[in-house]
């Protein structure tokens, strides 16, 4: 193996830049092939100092000065300064020292480009903020953020009706809440069906945060706010825990946090206090923390994923979203929700799924939970000519673990000379991709995407098992 060659390939391929520094900060290595951060190419740069390569960095904000002075790594630090170019650009940067025989002899950086997330971020937050400016005065719930309200929670299981009268209890409790639930079972829906509850709450504003949708200081700085000065290219901006004063503040996703971050959150859960990054003054919030996370709580605790005192401090109230295989007397009510939402939306006239098609729909487990259930009416919807959702109309995944379920005795797998499981479930891949492509007529793309799999996997799939395209068409 010619390594040289695996290596340069590794790096032309890369959607990183690569900085390498001597112990002075000039640049002895760089390279940017499948990126425009820096601005510069690769002979300007090679020689030049760093603060030459970007003039608007200092001896005391260059992650590279500080690693050559303190010989400790700065991972994951997010930087916002002007190019070579003079473009204003924030990066996503880890600066770690080189280090040879217990001496120094230079700084390796590896930085990613973080300027459209940034400026989508500060666009979501300055946006957020002048709608609840102007929604202040709105009596309805329109407005605060929310588009879901108690009506929207579809069902008459004991599950449901449980959780229902549990946010009527809580809606105006002050208390920190963790939802537990499964990918799926719709806990935002819950979540602002409880704020829009609170008489206290409802006409303030709700915002709602993925924790594992950015990188940590990036979150923090969002949640907390900044101060200007306090990197390069920050500016005095409020964070989501002003944002949300007197309203509700949704994390979702709160075990993706990262540990040190949730100290930071369990200090304002307990103070009621945020201080923007880099600044000096404090700041009380009256906001009501909400978290989710779609694994067990206990589980991630036992992990120490999420913070054991954090954990105690959110699950003061706790809410378990039941996944849809455990309320499957809500399946019809749902089916009909979804029928006539769709109506509205294709501009279709359906009536009504056949009776054996809710069969089908309440023995199959649906691991999407109630979002694959809507996605699936909606994808019959898109194509069913009737005014009936038959079973030809379903798709293939679930009429073929409904015909799985059917089919299959688990004590012919204990009989002498029974069916080996592998084979079972070959022969079942075989039938559903049988079934995709007559529905398709032979369109492989098609084929391919009632599967929900690539089609190069359908092609790889026919090949392995020599399935012949014309004779299933036909």
């Amino acid at each position: 193996m010619d390594y040289k060659y695996l290596l340069e390939s590794i790096l032309q391929n890369l959607d990183e830049g690569i900085l390498v520094v001597d112990t002075q900060a000039n640049v002895t290595f760089y390279n940017e092939p499948a990126t425009d951060i820096a601005g510069i190419t690769e002979n300007e740069a090679i020689g030049k100092n760093i603060l030459d390569i970007f003039p608007d960095l200092t001896l005391e904000t260059s992650t590279f000065y500080q690693v050559l002075r303190t010989r400790e790594p700065v991972i994951d630090f997010v930087q916002t300064y002007m190019n070579f170019q003079g473009k204003k650009v924030s990066t996503l940067t880890s600066t770690i020292p080189l280090m040879r025989d217990d001496q120094i002899v230079g700084a390796l950086e590896i930085y990613r480009d973080l300027t459209q997330v940034k400026e989508l971020s500060e666009k979501i937050m300055s946006l957020q903020k002048e709608l609840f400016k102007r929604e202040a005065n709105d009596k309805s719930f329109k407005g605060n953020g929310t588009v879901y309200s108690m009506k929207d929670i579809i069902g008459n299981s004991h599950s449901i009706r449980g959780l229902k009268e549990k946010i009527i209890k809580i809606a105006d409790s002050s208390s920190p809440i963790l939802i537990y639930g499964e990918t799926g079972t719709g806990k935002e829906l819950f979540v602002q069906a409880l704020h829009n509850a609170s008489k206290m709450r409802k006409n303030k504003p709700f915002i709602a945060q993925n924790c594992a949708a950015l990188p940590k200081s990036l979150l923090e700085s969002i949640l907390f706010g900044t101060s200007s000065g306090s990197f390069t290219g920050a500016k005095d901006k409020p964070g989501l825990f002003e944002l949300a004063d007197g309203g509700t503040l949704f994390l979702d996703e709160v075990n993706s946090m990262d540990i040190e971050l949730q100290g930071k959150l369990l200090r304002v859960l307990q103070d009621g206090v945020v201080r923007r990054i880099g600044g000096t003054k404090t700041t009380t919030v009256d906001v009501r923390i909400i978290a989710s996370t779609n694994e067990e709580p206990l589980t991630i605790v036992e992990k120490k994923v999420l913070r054991k005192d954090l954990y105690y401090r959110l699950n003061v109230i706790s809410l378990n979203i039941p996944p849809l295989r455990e309320r499957k007397e809500d399946i019809p009510i749902l089916v009909d929700y979804f029928i006539k939402q769709y109506n509205d939306k294709l501009f279709k006239n359906i009536q009504s799924a056949a009776p054996e098609v809710l069969q089908m729909f309440q023995r199959y487990d649906w691991p999407g939970n109630i979002r694959e259930l809507k996605y699936s009416i909606e994808s019959i919807m898109n194509f069913i000519d009737g005014e009936i959702i038959e079973q030809d109309d379903v798709p293939v995944n679930i009429t073929c673990s409904y015909k799985i379920s059917q089919d299959i005795k688990p004590e012919a797998y204990f009989e002498e000379g029974g069916i080996p499981l592998y084979e079972a479930m070959e022969q079942y891949e075989i039938t559903l991709i049988g079934k995709a492509i007559q529905k398709a007529n032979g369109n492989c793309a098609k084929a391919a995407r009632i599967l929900n799999i690539p089609r190069q996997t359908l092609h790889n799939k026919i090949k392995k098992y020599n399935i012949s395209w014309q004779v299933i068409a036909e």
